[in-house]
């Protein structure tokens, strides 16, 4: 067995308000396939990085094999498939080697002498994949590797990376893909890490009980804090009756010694303040013990309601690029309600026809046609960079502020992230902007373009419990299968012309 530890981790970056890890410890079996999961900018993939030793960081880390992160830089475009894997691969596997590995990811052996350049995003993920694990005495470590590819593209990640041998660290939001092939999960919490043997699935069962069970010892502690501060207040109003009472007290209509009343009240008061002191102590330690938990707040979305029965209508509909039809012959309608999901391989024009719907330039042949003064919300597939902070991003799209950080903060947002640069912040929190952005304007239809790409597992769910909830008309394109489940009233299968 071969241990990664890690004592005492603490990390900021430079000029950060604050940081990443704070004496961070962990013990973990490098021969686990673990995957690493937790709300955006909780350091993930900086953990990832100061594995390979890539920051400077206080405390220990200690792994045996050498690390290698992924993804990594690209091989030289103008090598051949075979040439590029070997090359990333740190060594020289025999061809039956190369052929398994590519093969079980779905890439056949006429792939080996194409240009690496000329492979799609999703290919070349998959190329760089195998070449990982042919490296021989190294420990992977994968970020997010599903982002360029369609859903069989992760289904078939999820059977290879089930079939490896050894252990790897795996880095992903795609609930389908942990339960397909990890057998350990570690959650980077606000309250700290969270490690439990199973599937996603089983650390979510657990995270419900334990979160049911921190829940109701948090409101039996805000109980016992609401009486001792009930006592406190009791108390001191005791101490300053007893102070008043040199004052205007009366005996057998004799003068007041008001030197005796003082002692006996200063000593009143001593054993008042004792007391509440004690009664204060008891404060400090029951709200020492509350949990800050990882909660998941309900988002709000109010859609407008347009007169027309029919949104979009497309009628055999064509897309081409270069000429070349990417599809053919799509038709359909789009009612109110109704949430349409559009599926197909990369490249089959998904993206194309959801920004044709929008009004963009998209050569086509056929009918696209939306309802006189449709009002849409389109989020894009690739996180925006802006210049400034949230607050300059609120402001280029005109939203009411207020509601563009109360969504945020419902989606994991630290108070400290507003002040940070936009483009300092992480794939998935200027994803978030995005989506925070899109929930803030009203529109009758919205058109999301792989939303979840880089969100983290809770605010999924927190997205699928709205749409679930407020039932807007929604064209969409995702790749997460157990969202399209949750969601898609129907789904339109583009599978190329």
């Amino acid at each position: 067995m071969s241990l990664l530890s890690i004592t005492n981790l603490t990390f900021a970056w430079p000029g950060s308000y604050d940081n990443v890890f704070t004496d961070l410890n962990l013990q973990l079996d490098t021969g686990w396939k673990l995957g690493l999961t937790g709300r955006n900018g909780r350091g993930k993939t900086t953990l990832l990085r100061l594995l390979c030793g890539e920051e400077e960081y206080a405390g220990s880390i200690r792994l045996a094999e050498q690390p290698r992160r992924f993804p990594y830089p690209a091989p030289d475009p103008e090598a051949t498939v075979a040439q590029a894997a070997r090359a990333a691969a740190g060594g020289d596997p025999a061809d039956w080697e190369l052929e398994r590995e590519l093969g079980l990811l779905g890439l056949g052996e006429e792939f080996l002498d194409r240009r690496f350049g000329s492979l799609s995003p999703g290919e070349q993920t998959r190329v760089l994949l195998a070449a990982l694990f042919l490296q021989q005495g190294c420990y992977p470590l994968i970020d997010e590797p599903t982002n360029h590819l369609d859903a069989e593209g992760r289904a078939r990640l999820g059977r290879y990376l089930r079939g490896q041998r050894r252990g790897f660290l795996l880095v992903s939001h795609d609930r389908a893909l942990l339960n397909d092939c990890v057998d350990h999960i570690l959650s980077l919490e606000r309250s700290g890490p969270m490690l439990l043997a199973g599937s996603y699935d089983d650390w979510q069962r657990e995270a419900d009980r334990r979160d049911a069970r921190e829940l109701a010892e948090n409101d039996r502690l805000a109980g016992e804090i609401s009486r001792l501060q009930a006592g406190v207040r009791r108390t001191a109003a005791w101490s300053d009756q007893v102070e008043k009472s040199k004052f205007n007290t009366r005996n057998s209509g004799l003068r007041v010694d008001r030197g005796y009343v003082g002692h006996q009240s200063a000593k009143m008061m001593k054993r008042a303040k004792a007391i509440e002191a004690r009664q204060q102590k008891a404060i400090a330690e029951k709200s020492a013990l509350l949990k800050d938990l990882e909660t998941a707040e309900p988002l709000k979305l109010h859609p407008l309601q347009h007169p027309a029965a029919c949104l979009v209508r497309c009628r055999d509909l064509t897309v081409q690029y270069g000429g070349r039809p990417v599809f053919a012959g799509a038709g359909f309608e789009l009612h109110a309600g109704d949430r349409l999901a559009l599926t197909g391989p990369n490249g089959c024009g998904k993206s194309s026809l959801l920004r044709l719907v929008c009004g963009q330039a998209v050569p086509h042949t056929g009918l696209c046609q939306t309802a006189s003064g449709l009002v849409i919300s389109y989020l894009p597939q690739t996180p925006e960079d802006c210049p400034g902070t949230a607050a300059d991003y609120a402001d280029g799209y005109a939203l009411d502020k207020s509601l563009f950080f109360a969504v945020l903060r419902k989606l994991g947002f630290e108070r400290v992230q507003f002040e940070k640069p936009v483009a300092g912040l992480s794939a998935g929190q200027r994803k978030k902007l995005m989506l925070a952005r899109s929930l803030c304007q009203p529109a009758h239809l919205y058109v999301w373009d792989e939303p979840l790409n880089y969100i983290d597992v809770l605010s999924r769910r927190q997205v699928e419990q709205l749409i679930l909830q407020y039932r807007p008309t929604l064209l969409f394109v995702e790749h997460d299968r157990a969202f399209c489940r949750a969601v898609a009233t129907r789904t339109l299968p583009l599978g190329g012309a």
